[in-house]
């Protein structure tokens, strides 16, 4: 059995590609379904943001999890196995556990050290869980995660100054237009990246801000945040005609902005408009940047930006690695740890809660035993018990540091259900 994690990212595919093979929160379920249903998944993770749609899962066999992983990505984008191949990557085992904590903490980001990656991790995991896809050895590999983001941003200097894609793409936008001070701004999205952007367009000077969002409530709740103002949805048009820059972050999955629809809006206006679109799937048609007096700006463009920064963090991120390679080790320690003594305390717990618990539900019918008559049920129950887990408990305490240690303590793990 083995750790493996199969994915594509924003070093490895273009953002064409990405977009193709993007799973959304409405599509989870369906996805963590088909993953586990496959013969080779144990258990499964997805993880998908704007930089990277990556599976991590529990394999019975590296070969077949890979193949089924490979097949899952080709029917998610709708591609051939060799269109694919060539930007897909695969870790398994202590490389897949170090991929992982890299990526919680923020060394595998566009913008390195941003911070919304580790609650990106966390969302992924608790989704894991709820819908059954994250068990005993995913929970025990994302909690160590989580605890080495945590670590990373606390210990070392890896986050300063910018800390997120949304505060990347205001930095970026601000660049660009040489200051955001005195410009008309639209955001489209009210989500966690829509206030991400928005918080950052105050600390950049932008006074003229206004929101859009589907949900016309969370519009208005991040518009108040902000001194802004609100635009309704169905509006947008006539709000593109007004602005300088326009941010869209929206989750929709599909676009939003048509070519035809910029068009119409800047009809007559003189201005220039700078368009940054950090939504994946993209949210603006990509042929508006053929219009005249218009910029376009996606995520490829802000990966090329954010690139232009990391040799000043390249200390931070050296002291970042020590920390995943300490938590790399910790995690081995306790997943032997975790497969002898403690598992075989903890399974003959269980079991004799369950004896204790069925006693007391046939205790009207033993109440008129005698002590030696009673005394006689505790000792044949206690043995009934102690002679099924014998074999179990000694080859658990065997095996231990062995896959099949590893093996068979996730499946006691599973099997009677205990944390």
């Amino acid at each position: 059995m083995s750790i493996v994690v199969i994915g594509v990212n924003h070093r490895t595919g273009p953002l064409a590609l990405l977009e193709r093979v993007t799973v959304t929160v409405d599509s989870l379920p369906k996805a963590l379904a088909s993953l586990t249903s496959r013969v080779n998944i144990r258990e499964a993770v997805v993880l998908s943001t704007c930089n990277r749609t990556e599976v991590y899962a529990v394999a019975e066999r590296f070969h077949g999890a890979y193949a089924d992983i490979r097949d899952f990505f080709c029917e998610l984008g709708g591609l051939s196995p060799d269109e694919l191949h060539p930007h897909l990557y695969s870790q398994h085992d202590d490389a897949a556990v170090s991929h992982l904590f890299e990526v919680a903490a923020g060394l595998d980001s566009a913008v390195l050290g941003e911070t919304e990656i580790l609650g990106q991790v966390r969302h992924a995991w608790e989704f894991a869980q709820i819908e059954g896809g994250a068990k005993a050895t995913l929970n025990l590999l994302f909690r160590h995660a989580i605890e080495t983001g945590k670590r990373a941003r606390t210990e070392t200097g890896i986050s300063r100054s910018t800390t997120s894609v949304s505060h990347a793409a205001v930095e970026m936008a601000n660049e660009h237009l040489g200051s955001l001070l005195g410009r008309r701004v639209l955001v489209v999205g009210a989500g966690e990246m829509g206030e991400g952007v928005a918080v950052a367009l105050v600390a950049a000077g932008a006074a003229d801000i206004t929101v859009t969002n589907r949900t016309e409530s969370r519009a208005d709740h991040l518009a108040q945040r902000v001194n802004g103002r609100v635009v309704p949805f169905h509006a947008l048009a006539d709000a593109i005609a007004q602005v300088d820059v326009l941010l869209t972050c929206t989750g929709s999955g599909s676009v939003l902005i048509e070519r035809e629809t910029v068009h119409a809006a800047r009809a007559g206006v003189d201005s220039p408009l700078l368009v940054v679109d950090i939504a994946v799937p993209r949210d603006v048609d990509s042929a508006v940047a053929d219009l005249a007096g218009v910029t376009l700006l996606d995520l490829d463009n802000l990966r090329d930006w954010a690139a232009k920064g990391t040799e000043k963090r390249s200390v931070e991120a050296a002291s970042v690695r020590l920390i995943v390679g300490e938590e790399v080790e910790r995690f081995a320690i306790d997943v032997t740890a975790r497969q002898a003594a403690p598992l075989v305390a903890q399974l003959h717990e269980h079991a004799e809660a369950i004896r204790l618990a069925e006693l007391d539900r046939f205790a009207s019918r033993l109440a008129s035993l005698e002590p030696a008559q009673r005394a006689a049920v505790e000792a044949v129950t206690r043995g009934i018990i102690a002679k099924l887990l014998h074999t179990p408990s000694v080859r658990l305490k065997e095996d231990v540091g062995t896959p099949s240690g590893e093996r068979n303590a996730a499946a006691v793990h599973d099997l009677f259900d205990l944390s």
